[in-house]
């Protein structure tokens, strides 16, 4: 028997926090998958998460926590496949801490990311832009802030967190305008920016 304990836990502060350095929301969400994971097999089992050994968490044991998310949980596809590869990431780690679960690991690996059909990413219509800009009120100051992120979004294609995490170091105005944003895996970007009159 070989409880997981020590393995999760080297598995987010060895693994996660020094070797790969992840962002704090991928710690955040893959602790999240792992907690309702230990959770379901709590519940299921009768056998408390520090007591758990690998032989708990077959691909049997996964797969029904899967379709539990799915079925009960009522998450999406996207959502049960990001949960799936937390699992997958602690698994691999796992493989090389455990080779005498080897068998029980590779099964685990093995259970494939679900399919699901891709949405497809419609752009704004001139008119939606237009109505979208004008429903701040410019006599107050949220509403002057709101349309300024609005106007921006809009011009550079931010995602919501890369324009929520923006400071004013960011935005170069004058010749060369710009502004400077880190996006999903910390990649850095620039993008340029055609100024309009003042609001």
């Amino acid at each position: 028997m070989t409880l997981i304990a020590p393995t999760l836990q080297a598995f987010f502060t060895e693994r996660l926090g020094r070797q790969r350095q992840a962002s704090p929301r991928t710690i955040a969400a893959y602790r999240d998958a792992l907690r309702l994971l230990l959770g379901f097999v709590q519940q299921q089992t009768g056998t408390a998460p520090a007591k758990l050994d690998w032989n708990d968490l077959n691909a049997d044991v996964i797969s029904a926590f899967l379709n539990h998310l799915e079925d009960e949980r009522g998450n999406s596809t996207r959502t049960r496949n990001v949960r799936l590869t937390a699992i997958r990431s602690l698994f691999s780690y796992a493989a090389l801490q455990h080779p005498e679960h080897a068998l029980l690991i590779q099964r685990v690996l093995d259970i494939p990311p679900k399919r699901f059909d891709k949405r497809t990413v419609t752009f704004l219509t001139g008119p939606e832009v237009d109505a979208l800009l004008a429903a701040p009120d410019p006599k107050r100051w949220e509403g002057r802030r709101d349309k300024a992120m609005l106007a921006l979004a809009v011009q550079t294609g931010l995602r919501v967190t890369e324009l929520t995490s923006l400071n004013c170091d960011d935005i170069t105005l004058g010749d060369g305008a710009a502004v400077r944003c880190e996006g999903k895996g910390r990649k850095q970007r620039t993008v340029p920016l055609v100024l309009q009159p003042c609001l």
